[in-house]
């Protein structure tokens, strides 16, 4: 007979997931073994009480009574509890009759039967408050709930001792746990791990004696929870005990594993305590299954296991070793045959179930497997190999064609099959096609800006560089690690530190001594090429142009080691290098040839670089023409070079689409947004400034802060020079607020200790809007603002480095200090400005600078003629229109209208002031002159504005002239 308890869903306590998956599964499996088998679940107290009691009456005279209880239970002054599901913390007060003793039931089972069997499954996370107690009766003792029962989820605790005074065969009561100690229980909806390996080994019993299944029962639970948990067994029986008739043996792979794992189950249960903490240790830090390490034990033999601790920690640990080793190679095996993975499969099992024995077997039968078919494989080798690389060629071919029409990523996938596909078969074709990925990976990175394949690029080449044996630094290492250099190049010149140029350079400088040593003259010129573009890049970020002078002196040695004659597109690919550099190098030495020379090479690398031939290559010198183009027109004024600029870019963007090359066409409408701000000085509309601004946007749709940070900022800048040529042509306080926003969005990336130049870029273009701001919203606390942008600027551009950028900022603040003077009419400010546009041009020249030479100019003059006026005197007159006048040499009637038509308004003021102290009618006459002169400038150039502004000067001097 056999009742079966489940109690899961506690009415006022905390609930159980799992009781009645046991209580139902374990119904099945005894009345499999021939139990009149009886299932309740979700007793409370009464029914509880009522169950025990007619399984008492029903089991006299059978030969065995099991209960099988699994729900909550608690300890208490040597009692034993079984929980109802509606039991409730006042259940404690009268423990007897709120809830159901165990002794009373064993003993009254012991009257009638001769075995009884009780195994408790209980004693789970204690649901009454930690300081309860129990009463057996409302006037017992009160006695404190034990330890077992408070152990988190599951516990266990020892029987009272039963009476010795029976004719019973005796009783087995097991425990999920030890006593004291917690017991899993197991994911929700599933078997806790104690009801799982009785439906385990109870139901595979055979005959066999019942305190063995219980020792199987143990061991499995304890290797089950990986020795968090032992199930434990207080058993008196007289006699041996069997049950049943015995089941079908497992057959095959399984059986066998199944005997072994029973008697591995028993090995373990006769271990002492220490040497299992050791077996459990070396499992736990060595990572291997604990099973797996007592079936170890277990085929070394009992009697030889060390009995020395230190002794058996070394073997554990060479064991533990050993096991590892086979897990990571389990991977590698691969097989067709399917006799070879059977076996292979079962070894793995029997591994993991300790059947080291029954493992080796199985293997011992896979390798007479392998030996068998060796003939047959050797022949099918040599086919095997041709397939391969023939399978190979047809992925490369496939490559080829991607890498054709742009699709590096596809060509990338392909060439890394190729690769995979000959990897063991054909040491030279795996190295080029390893090659060809990390080429397709750096061109697809440096398209799209995506940094996975640059990384992955890299990854490529140091398994290329695996290939060359023992390290040597020949030719081929330093070949490849030169096209490493050029992987790393690329990610540095995306992000604001320069480690990664760095690294790249000495690597190029590593190539050199390799290629000069082995008088390999192109690879020797492709490293000196490689590393003038490193030393370019890094020297833009300097202040000291000494970088720069390197890169360009790099430049001219790869040329003579590219004839022409002989290597016309490597020539022309330095050519266009040495032209990068002398643009780089025009920014800090503006006195030279540089720009000029920089268009030349150009031009010479665009005869060999045809669209037809060479077409990314075509584009990119266009686009690099047209920077070079865009600063010569602005410097000499001359609108028809920074058309070429815009039409170059446009040439390039034929090329450079969005969707083959998305980072190329986001730098191209970059530039032609600075082309056609160059054509915006030329005409006083705006449509060709929001021209310009939607290229910066587009721009800035690719070139992200996260991803381009170096660009974003560069697009932010620009757009920043945009909103404030837009601002002072309309007025709009907006549009120049726009632009401080934008060049400090830009100083967000160019810090000063990473990026001093452009750092200090982003101050001088700060201070001229907040210059242009101070005169549109008439606040004086624009112009101070600007007077210490401008200074910031100058703390980095110093006459010596960058005489040029210096220069602009002492114009620049010179003008703002002007204007101050207007608010606050101190003539040491307008002095301090004269002396400041006076060192401008210091550097500045007609021939070298025209505009901005013109500008300051102009500039000294505005600010003498106000110095005359606070001061009250004309001395000051004939060096302002002195400097008037030579503005006249750049800015002509037909070039530059608008300014033409400003410089004879001032010359107006000019012969005003002269005639106001004392200079006579003929000086107010030529005053109208001028003026008259300045509104038809104003007239031609369509900017009308200033023009009621003269005319009132026109009147009142005409006033003047009638009151004398």
């Amino acid at each position: 007979m056999a009742l079966i308890i489940g109690q899961s869903n506690y009415q006022h306590i905390a609930a159980l997931p799992n009781p009645a998956n046991d209580a139902r599964d374990m119904a099945k499996m005894l009345t499999d073994l021939g139990f009149d088998a009886r299932n309740v679940t979700d007793r409370d107290t009464a029914k509880l009480k009522r169950d025990l009691e007619r399984f008492v009456e029903d089991a006299e005279g059978a030969d065995v009574a099991f209960i099988y209880y699994s729900g909550h239970g608690i300890e208490a002054g040597g009692e034993n509890y079984l929980v109802p599901v509606d039991a409730d913390v006042s259940s404690l007060k009268d423990a007897g009759q709120a809830l159901v003793p165990i002794s009373a039931v064993m003993d009254e089972l012991k009257k009638t039967v001769p075995v009884t069997i009780m195994l408790l499954d209980a004693c789970r996370t204690n649901p009454f408050p930690a300081d309860a107690v129990v009463r057996r009766a409302p006037t017992a003792s009160a006695e404190p709930i034990g330890a077992g029962g408070l152990e988190p989820v599951r516990g266990a605790k020892a029987l009272a001792n039963a009476s010795a005074q029976d004719a019973s065969l005796g009783t087995v009561v097991g425990f999920a746990a030890e006593p004291g100690r917690p017991a899993l229980d197991g994911a929700a909806g599933e078997n806790s791990p104690y009801a799982a390996a009785l439906l385990r080994h109870l139901a595979a019993m055979k005959g066999t004696e019942f305190g063995s299944v219980m020792r199987m029962v143990t061991e499995e639970v304890y290797l089950d929870t990986k020795a968090k948990q032992r199930p434990w067994v207080n058993e008196s029986l007289r006699r041996l005990l069997y049950f049943g008739v015995a089941p079908p043996e497992p057959t095959g792979d399984d059986g066998l594993i199944t005997g072994e794992r029973r008697q591995l189950l028993l090995t373990i249960s006769d271990l002492p305590d220490p040497k299992r903490a050791q077996v459990e240790l070396a499992s736990l830090q060595d990572g291997v299954p604990l099973d797996a390490l007592y079936g170890v034990l277990r085929a070394l033999g009992t009697d030889k296991i060390p009995e020395d601790p230190t002794d058996l920690q070394k073997v554990l640990d060479a064991q533990a070793e050993r096991l590892k080793k086979m897990m990571s190679e389990r991977a590698a095996l691969r097989t067709d045959d399917p006799e070879i993975k059977r076996l292979v499969a079962s070894a793995d099992k029997a591994i993991g179930q300790g059947a080291m024995v029954t493992a080796r077997k199985f293997l011992d039968d896979a390798v007479g497997r392998v030996e068998q078919n060796s003939g047959a494989v050797d022949e099918a080798e040599e086919l095997v190999r041709q397939k391969r690389i023939a399978d190979a060629a047809i992925y490369a071919k496939r490559a080829d064609a991607a890498a054709l029409v742009f699709d590096y990523k596809s060509a990338a996938n392909d060439y890394a099959k190729a690769f995979s596909l000959v990897e063991k078969w054909d040491d030279k074709l795996r190295w080029n096609y390893k090659n060809q990925e990390a080429e397709a990976l750096n061109s697809h990175g440096y398209a799209t800006g995506d940094l996975d394949a640059l990384q992955h690029a890299i990854e490529a080449y140091h398994v290329i560089l695996n290939f060359i044996p023992n390290g040597e630094q020949n030719k081929d290492w330093a070949i490849t690690r030169n096209n490493m250099a050029v992987v790393l190049q690329t990610i540095g010149e995306r992000e604001t530190e320069t480690t990664h140029l760095e690294e790249a350079a000495q690597i190029f400088r590593d190539s050199l001594v390799v290629f000069e040593r082995e008088k390999d003259d192109r690879n020797w010129a492709a490293a000196q090429n490689n590393l003038a573009n490193v030393l370019l890049q890094i020297g833009e970020r300097e202040s000291d142009p000494k970088r720069l002078n390197e890169a360009v002196a790099a430049m001219r040695a790869t040329l003579e080691k590219r004839p022409r004659d002989k290597l016309p597109l490597d020539w022309a690919a330095s050519q266009n290098n040495l032209g990068l550099a002398l643009y780089a190098l025009s920014q800090r030495e503006p006195a030279g040839e540089h720009l000029k020379h920089a268009e030349a090479a150009y031009r010479l690398a665009l005869e060999e670089y045809t669209r037809e031939k060479a077409p990314v290559e075509w584009a990119m010198v266009e686009n690099n023409l047209g920077n070079t183009l865009v600063t010569l027109g602005i410097q000499l004024n001359d609108k028809t070079k920074i058309n070429e600029a815009a039409d170059a870019f446009r040439a390039a963007l034929k090329v450079r689409t969005r969707e083959t090359f998305p980072v190329s066409w986001a730098t191209s409408r970059l530039n032609l947004g600075n082309a056609l701000s160059g054509v915006a000085r030329f005409d006083m509309g705006t449509d060709t400034l929001e021209e310009a601004a939607a290229a910066y946007d587009d721009a800035l749709t690719v070139f992200t802060r996260q991803r381009f940070p170096m660009d974003w900022a560069s697009a932010q800048n620009n757009l920043g020079s945009i909103y404030q040529t837009l601002g002072q042509r309309t007025r709009d306080a907006a549009r120049l607020e726009q632009s401080v926003a934008a060049f400090q969005a830009a100083r967000q990336v160019y810090v000063r200790r990473k990026f001093p130049q452009d750092w200090a870029m982003s101050y001088y273009n700060l201070g001229n809007t907040l210059q242009l701001l101070g005169g549109v919203t008439d606040k004086p606390e624009h112009y101070s603002e600007a007077v210490d942008a401008y200074r910031n600027a100058l703390r980095e551009y110093k006459r010596e480095t960058n005489p040029r950028q210096w220069a602009l900022s002492q114009a620049g603040l010179g003008s703002t200090l002007h204007w101050l003077s207007m608010s606050n009419a101190d003539p040491k400010t307008l002095r301090d400005s004269i002396a400041a546009r006076r060192a401008a041009l210091e550097v500045l020249t007609i021939e070298t600078a025209p505009v901005d030479w013109a500008n300051a100019q102009n500039g000294i003059g505005m600010s003498l003629l106000n110095l005359g006026n606070i001061e009250r005197t004309g001395k000051y007159l004939d060096e302002a229109e002195a400097a008037f006048t030579a503005t006249l040499k750049v800015f002509t009637r037909e070039g530059q209208p608008l300014q033409w038509a400003f410089e004879q308004n001032n010359l107006g003021d000019i012969h005003w002031n002269r005639a106001s102290y004392g200079g006579g009618k003929a000086e107010y006459l030529r005053a109208i002159e001028f003026f008259e002169n300045a509104k038809q400038g104003f007239t031609e150039a369509g900017y009308t504005i200033p023009i009621p502004l003269t005319d009132q000067k026109i009147d009142l001097v005409k006033k003047q002239i009638a009151k004398k």
